[in-house]
């Protein structure tokens, strides 16, 4: 078993037709690759088992979960040197890629590898996955009752989990960074406040927040443009959390915070809707309704705010699919479409949209700050949750930051108007006056 480093690395570069760019190091010690590169380590020889049951990237995922897989270095620089031969699919390099692995296969010297590499693995039995594992669901996506349960294994952590990772704006989505050396804090508020300029609100107003999370947004509407705000939220943990928050700040009688459905709300109209990183969790199937139920819960005149992470297009749509590490721990169901089709479907609905803004760069920031508050904070991190889940939230978090920066993903701020049969939109002749 001596030297399973070496065997591994050598294994890796038969079917991959080069080599690994990061170094191993193997649950006998052993140590195989370019010094000074990042450290693969391999902690047992179950992370084998892992891949020969469910190879690709759901054995990795749950290798990294169960800590049977770890990386020594700088976690951004394993995972950039990694993702060409992981994470980027969908890419024009996937298929050529992935033909060449299948021509190393057919050769007889790496079949000899692969039954060495089972050899390596031991016993023939596939591992349990760890238990932050959503278990896969079945029947219709994107049910009452099935966005229910994917909105509770996300969110339904423990707020004190989320403290320690977003800090005290208690905001999970992209922040609006004046500079990369402004602080977190600053960025999210800036962001709240962008969104309300964006709406326009005044006093006396009423705006539904969907997708509330812990209260932040109704809270920044409510104290600073004098609102009334309906927050709407499938979380327990986190409405129970909004409303203590909306409590101490003794703005109970313009905020209500409610565990509900946006297809569940039907005492319109509003003046105004925010629907701040939600939309991600609504699905293809079910975006047009989405669309068409937020325009009629909107008075003639009213204005949405969508701002929503946004995949890029791909040569055939239909061969789209979620990452199975983001589908199995993160979002279940989740879904990402391009930005064009938000649009165009907002519009199908009825919206007139009058702006979209991408501020791709500062979702990157805004993961890194959390990554660096989780990581500053690791033990407390565990402590609260489980090893499994603060391991979840690291690399899920880090590998999003090198995706927003690669132009892999993005998002934007979609601002649509109902606009009344007079065509009088109600937003100032200038765009981006909201700017200041």
């Amino acid at each position: 078993m001596a030297d399973a480093a070496g065997r591994l690395s050598r294994l890796a570069e038969e079917v991959l037709g080069a080599p690994l760019p990061v170094r191993i190091r193997a649950w006998d010690r052993s140590e195989y690759g370019p010094p000074g590169a990042p450290v693969l380590v391999i902690r047992n020889r179950r992370a084998l088992r892992r891949l020969l049951f469910k190879p690709g990237e759901l054995g990795l995922a749950r290798a990294w979960v169960a800590g049977d897989i770890d990386v020594e270095g700088d976690l951004y620089e394993a995972l950039d040197l990694l993702s060409g031969l992981i994470w980027e699919r969908g890419t024009a390099a996937e298929k050529p890629r992935r033909a060449a692995a299948l021509r190393a296969l057919a050769k007889p010297e790496v079949r000899a590898a692969a039954r060495e590499l089972v050899t390596l693995a031991g016993l023939p039995v596939p591992p349990k996955p760890p238990a932050e594992e959503a278990p896969k669901s079945h029947g219709p996506l994107h049910t009452l009752r099935r966005d229910k349960e994917a909105i509770s294994h996300h969110y339904d952590v423990g707020n004190d989990f989320y403290e320690l990772v977003l800090g005290p704006s208690m905001v999970y989505s992209c922040a609006y960074w004046e500079s990369p050396d402004a602080t977190l804090e600053e960025a999210q508020r800036d962001k709240l406040d962008l969104i309300c300029r964006k709406l326009r609100l005044e006093e006396g107003q009423r705006l539904l927040d969907v997708g509330c999370g812990w209260g932040s947004m109704a809270l920044h509407a409510a104290r600073e443009y004098g609102v009334r705000v309906v927050g709407i939220t499938l979380s327990e943990e986190q409405a129970a959390y909004g409303r203590k928050r909306v409590a101490e700040a003794g703005l109970a009688d313009r905020i209500e915070i409610r565990v509900q459905d946006y297809r569940e709300v039907h005492d319109e109209p509003f003046d105004a809707i925010s629907s701040i990183g939600m939309a991600e969790h609504v699905g293809r199937a079910r975006y047009a309704e989405y669309a068409a139920d937020l325009y009629a819960l909107l008075k003639p005149g009213g204005r949405l705010l969508n701002h929503q992470i946004a995949r890029r297009p791909l040569a055939d749509e239909d061969a789209y699919h979620v990452d199975e590490f983001i589908d199995r721990y993160v979002f279940p169901d989740g879904e990402l479409a391009p930005v064009g089709r938000t649009v165009g479907q907002l519009e199908d609905a009825g919206f007139e949209v009058r702006d979209v803004e991408a501020i791709r760069e500062h979702y990157a920031l805004t993961l890194r700050a959390w990554v660096a508050n989780l990581e500053a904070r690791w033990k407390e991190a565990v402590r609260l949750t489980t090893p499994g889940r603060a391991r979840v939230w690291r690399l899920y978090m880090a590998a999003s930051a090198l995706s927003f920066e690669r132009n892999k993903i993005g998002v934007n701020q979609v601002l649509a108007v109902r606009t009344p049969e007079s065509g009088t939109s109600g937003l100032p002749l200038r765009a981006r006056e909201w700017r200041g």
